[in-house]
């Protein structure tokens, strides 16, 4: 099923102005004497830069040798449940190499552009929305810092109504910690006066699917997104989606479609597109599901779809401007994109289908230190790499980068 989108455009950035006419040379060299190369880098992490939290081989020495050089290049990740400062500042510290806020892009940073809405949606800044997924409160604390004012957790609904989830108690020390009152009480007897929700985003892969499922389906089956309710309007064959999320029910967002994920294990875990998969089957089992012609309806982002890598793209771009100023751009326009990841179902797939609208073409490399453990892919890179630093060095080589 092919996931809904919601905006045109994901990109807290605005759009950069890049010309694109043509200049026959690779580069061209700036006022100092700089070369600006007309590539760039997109870098995956887990399973190519760093596994279980620690550096990968060639990782660090990657990262240095494209600063040193002044290769541009981005962390592109469908990794998230910090803020990005905060993850930015572990990966440097870890790799040994500077980096900045603007250099990550997370499966949940496009967002942060629903905060203030879009053409297509309306302002979520003051509306009251759930974020599940991630460790703690931790995504709460990511959404408020990115503008969200009115965030609950499956935490802050079970603590104050325990009778939602009645197994839960081996987990309600550990929620204690960080639920906070909700906004407004769960009324189950006057719908008008009980809690409402606006928006459910999957912020990062849950640690309680059994509550995070409850506590969605109840909002997905309910009337307004009012707990404690269930709409009148489902299972009404004459309705579109035979009624199904016809009745002001929050919309429902993913912000990682990975099946699989590359930890300390040495087999893939289950990520975010485990969890999804668990609950569409929970969906379809109560409703149906595609059998009975019902939908979940939904909206994923993450690789490999294409708003997070036009998301990305436009970081990157606004990045270079910042580093060779609109001149040297103008006149070296970026015209390759090396995405390196270890996931053929993401990285590869995501860079192999990205349509630039920018001009620029994505080429991928898989490296061997991930999810990917040989074989063929589902989907072929450019090319396949033991690490990320053969992958780097094979991509300059290609690129005919003199200083590689």
């Amino acid at each position: 099923m092919r996931p809904q989108t919601v905006w045109r455009s994901i990109g807290l950035l605005q759009r950069p102005t890049i010309s694109r006419r043509f200049i026959p040379h690779r580069a061209i060299q700036t006022a100092t004497s700089r070369p600006v190369p007309n590539f760039a880098f997109a870098f995956d992490i887990d399973g190519v830069l760093l596994r279980s939290s620690k550096p990968l081989p060639g990782a660090a020495d990657s990262l240095a040798l494209l600063k040193e050089q002044g290769i541009p290049f981005i962390l592109l990740t469908n990794g998230g449940g910090k803020h990005e400062t905060e993850r930015v500042a572990e990966i440097s510290e870890k790799l040994g190499v500077p980096l900045d806020a603007t250099d990550i892009v997370q499966s949940h940073s496009p967002f942060a552009e629903l905060v203030k809405g879009s053409e297509e949606t309306s302002a979520l800044e003051h509306k009251c929305v759930l974020v599940a997924g991630g460790d703690g409160d931790n995504c709460r604390r990511v959404a408020e810092q990115y503008g969200f004012k009115n965030v609950v957790t499956p935490a802050d609904i079970l603590m104050a109504n325990p009778a939602i989830w009645p197994f839960s108690n081996n987990f309600s020390a550990y929620y204690k910690t960080f639920a906070r009152p909700l906004p407004r009480p769960i009324d189950f007897n006057d719908p008008s006066k009980t809690l409402k929700i606006d928006a459910i985003f999957v912020f990062n892969d849950p640690r309680d699917w059994a509550l995070d499922t409850q506590v969605i389906m109840d909002l997905l089956l309910s009337s307004q997104g009012r707990l404690g309710t269930l709409s009148e309007l489902n299972g009404r064959v004459e309705l579109p989606n035979h009624g199904y999320q016809q009745d002001g029910q929050p919309h429902l967002y993913f912000s990682n479609p990975d099946l699989w994920w590359a930890a300390a294990h040495p087999l893939p875990r289950l990520g975010q597109g485990g969890f999804r998969e668990a609950l569409e089957g929970v969906w379809a089992a109560t409703t149906g599901g595609p059998s009975k012609g019902i939908e979940l309806k939904k909206t994923v982002i993450g690789k490999p779809y294409h708003p997070t890598y036009e998301f990305a793209e436009r970081q990157m771009l606004r990045n270079r401007l910042n580093t060779f100023g609109s001149s040297a751009v103008n006149l070296t326009p970026l015209e390759r994109v090396y995405m390196v990841g270890d996931n053929p179902e993401s990285d590869i797939r995501g860079a192999n289908s990205y349509r630039s609208t920018f001009g620029s073409n994505w080429q991928s490399i898989l490296v061997r230190t991930g999810v990917y453990s040989g074989g063929e892919p589902a989907w072929i890179p450019k090319t396949i790499a033991d690490n990320v630093y053969k992958g780097v060095q094979w991509a300059l080589k290609s690129s005919n980068w003199p200083a590689a």
